[in-house]
């Protein structure tokens, strides 16, 4: 691991006495770095995500294509890049491209603010929790740009339904992050990490037992914002066919896929570092705490596994049972929960000495 922080380290130096080229050689080189890790970490979480609805429902899942049919998302890749790309007649034809590569690009450029360790961030702004909500935000205009650019009412349909529930679930996340923002005092995401390590260390300074409501409003809240089940209700097959990606195929259809699961991905990344300590160890004990990307890794794993269960488990909800959901239940208990957290903080200093003590 020493290593891995050694590369990274030479990797986003930025050389002064090079000039430009010297300056973009290493960002290119790490952005090259972070999306391909990130690609074949999709490839492989696909596979696991197959393989736990298999076993859910007593299934062997994929085990054909390679060992144990590991090569399963990769052949699933090259069928869709070499599949032809039909453009239905009618449709805009510029918009109808671009909105697929709008969600693909802004999917993998959240990534860039997400810290996998110490000194392993793309970009370690100190609005880096700003900049996640400017991305999510602009992630809902390739969904709509999508589902009007098909001329086609399903379509259309589907993507008015998931904008609104993205919008819907966004509000509640917003207010979750402010109280973890309340108690940490810093927009930084690397701040955010390192504030969980007060006391030495281990779970019991972590964010989700003070904050283990909001964690649990978190939680629910990013499945029904990258329409997981059981709130895929723009994939509503009885009604709308397939959503806003109905009429896409081949590679625009591979792109949405892509950027959908990026953003699963970023929402289990988002749970390790807000309320289970990122990269750092359960326990503080420093031989576990030298391989901080595993613990990271590891984490955001756990949660994959739980989306995957709830979707193998539950139920799909109604759209008025979603939406209630979201605007009578979770935005109030949202709300609520940042008073409550405020109140005590300005009531108790000595509490919130004690919660930013990190920074010193």
């Amino acid at each position: 691991m020493d290593l891995l922080t050694n590369i990274w380290t030479y990797v986003t130096s930025r050389p002064t006495d090079a000039g430009w080229l010297g300056w973009l050689i290493p960002v290119v080189i790490q952005a090259l770095a972070l999306i391909v890790s990130l690609l074949l970490a999709q490839a492989f979480l696909m596979y696991f995500d197959r393989k736990v609805w298999a076993a859910v429902q007593m299934r062997k899942g994929p085990n054909v294509v390679g060992p144990f049919g590991l090569l399963q998302s990769f052949a699933d890749l090259f069928k869709f890049v070499f599949k032809e790309i039909i453009v239905p007649s009618g449709v805009n034809k510029a918009l109808f491209l671009i909105a697929p590569l709008i969600t693909f690009v802004l999917a993998l450029a959240a990534w860039a603010v997400i810290p996998v360790g110490p000194g392993m961030v793309g970009s370690n702004i100190n609005v880096g929790i700003l900049y996640l909500f400017a991305i999510s935000s602009l992630g809902v205009y390739g969904i709509i740009i999508g589902g009007w650019a098909s001329n086609s009412k399903y379509p259309f349909l589907g993507s008015l339904r998931s904008a609104a529930q993205m919008v819907s679930y966004e509000v509640s996340i917003g207010f979750v992050i402010i109280t973890v923002l309340l108690v940490v005092g810093s927009l930084n995401l690397t701040d955010i990490v390192d504030s969980q390590m007060r006391g030495g260390g281990g779970f019991w300074n972590w964010n989700f037992i003070p904050l283990f409501p909001m964690f649990v409003v978190f939680f629910i809240s990013a499945l029904a914002e990258t329409n997981r089940p059981p709130f895929d209700l723009p994939e509503a097959e009885s009604e709308l066919v397939a959503g806003y990606q109905v009429e896409y195929s081949s590679t625009l259809f591979l792109m949405y896929m892509i950027g959908e699961l990026a953003n699963i991905v970023l929402m289990c990344a988002m749970l390790t570092i807000l309320f289970f300590g990122g990269w750092h160890s359960p326990i503080p004990w420093a031989p576990l705490e030298a391989v901080p990307v595993l613990w990271f890794c590891l984490k955001v794993v756990f949660f994959f596994f739980m989306f995957a269960m709830v979707k193998a488990i539950v139920p799909r909800y109604r759209y008025d049972q979603l939406m209630r959901i979201g605007w009578k239940i979770f935005l109030p208990l949202s709300i609520v929960w940042v008073i409550v957290v405020s109140g005590v903080l300005i009531a108790a200093p000595e509490l919130a000495n004690y919660f930013q003590s990190w920074r010193s």
